[in-house]
């Protein structure tokens, strides 16, 4: 048995400045800029967003901008093989969490918990 849960909304940004990326999107959404748990700060920021909600995180990318979702989890080897059973398959393994992709080709990652009320809302599998 494992646990998951619709954990950030990740915006993918093509660009070397993700400061000026996150003050689009706080202005947007109206939530203020908090500094992501980045070893070096030089990719990540996280909005602060009310704590019913998932996490917004916007980040530095290589690749072209996009938005993806992270769905978190208390045993990821578990949740990607549930996800693999419903079509979905591997990309890469960066870290400790999997990139995944849809059968419909959008891309998601597998991680471990990353809010603290993570098993308050999680779905509980078998």
């Amino acid at each position: 048995m494992h646990r998951s849960r619709l954990a950030a909304v990740v915006i993918d940004c093509q660009t070397s400045d993700v400061d000026a990326a996150a003050g689009f999107w706080s202005r947007a959404l109206g939530w203020r800029v908090d500094p992501h748990d980045d070893p070096d700060g030089s990719r990540y920021r996280r909005l602060d967003t009310p704590a019913s909600q998932p996490d917004v995180l916007v980040q530095a990318v290589e690749h072209p901008s996009r938005v993806h979702v992270d769905i978190e989890t208390d045993d990821v080897e578990a949740e990607v093989r549930r996800l693999e059973a419903l079509g979905a398959r591997r990309v890469a393994q960066v870290k400790t969490w999997w990139v995944m992709e849809a059968p419909t080709g959008q891309r998601f990652c597998v991680v471990k918990p990353q809010r603290d009320d993570f098993a308050d809302g999680a779905n509980v599998w078998e």
